[in-house]
């Protein structure tokens, strides 16, 4: 009955809506720097982008971004996952229902495909597209080649993007969940652009996916750094 109660749209409704109200009391009650100096400006002259954050550090994420650029947003189709839209939608992001895969199967399960090419869509009408580089259910932290692959075909950079606070409660959770909490510092900090090229060959891309790996722990060491905590 408590299974049946929770998937009920009003239910996941109400939870998003809170859920999107917490997050904006985090960040309102937090002092955020966001490193680099005069990131935003630089990124700007390159929109649209792909978004790349961790799982389980993705909360915050939506506040990275300065709030006249159009985005979207891929999330699954899961329970959670509704929870996560309905509250990416109170921060005006649009929203694609998505998520990448291990196998064929998987993927079309959680409708992959139809997700990578509203994607490519979206990226060339001009909105920056956030998601999260590895894939659902693990391991954490591993990039999959699915945002590889939309940087080749859709011609737009990978930004890697970490937010941390200086209080959170970690979860015990297989995405190392961190739920950020109010009073304290923050800090978004943002690697370096990651271009792909379309004439990349598929046995080639695996050097590209090590580097949204890498760029994305870099800048999420930068962020716990910049609020004087150890890696989260």
């Amino acid at each position: 009955m408590i299974k049946r109660l929770g998937r009920q749209p009003w239910v996941l409704s109400a939870v998003g809506s809170a859920l999107a109200g917490y997050l904006k009391l985090v960040y309102h009650t937090n002092r955020f720097v966001v490193a680099p100096e005069g990131v935003h400006d630089e990124t700007e002259k390159q929109l649209p982008v792909i978004v790349a954050m961790w799982h389980g550090q993705h909360f915050m994420v939506p506040f990275a971004k300065p709030r006249h650029w159009p985005a979207k947003v891929m999330i699954s189709r899961s329970a959670d996952g509704e929870v996560n839209a309905i509250a990416a939608s109170k921060f005006g992001l649009g929203l694609i229902r998505a998520s990448g895969g291990k196998n064929a199967r998987q993927i079309k399960k959680r409708g992959g495909m139809r997700g990578f090419i509203e994607a490519v869509r979206a990226l060339k009408d001009g909105y920056s597209i956030a998601m999260t580089a590895d894939v659902p259910k693990g391991p954490a932290r591993i990039a999959g080649e699915g945002i590889v692959q939309l940087a080749k075909h859709s011609g737009r950079p990978i930004l890697p993007v970490a937010v941390a606070t200086s209080r959170s409660i970690e979860l015990n959770s297989w995405d190392k969940a961190s739920v950020n909490l109010p009073f304290g510092k923050g800090s978004i900090a943002v690697g370096d652009l990651i271009w792909v090229p379309g004439d990349t060959e598929d046995e080639a891309l695996e050097s590209y996916r090590k580097q949204v790996e890498d760029g994305l722990n870099a800048a999420t060491t930068h962020a716990y750094q910049l609020v004087g905590r150890a890696n989260g």
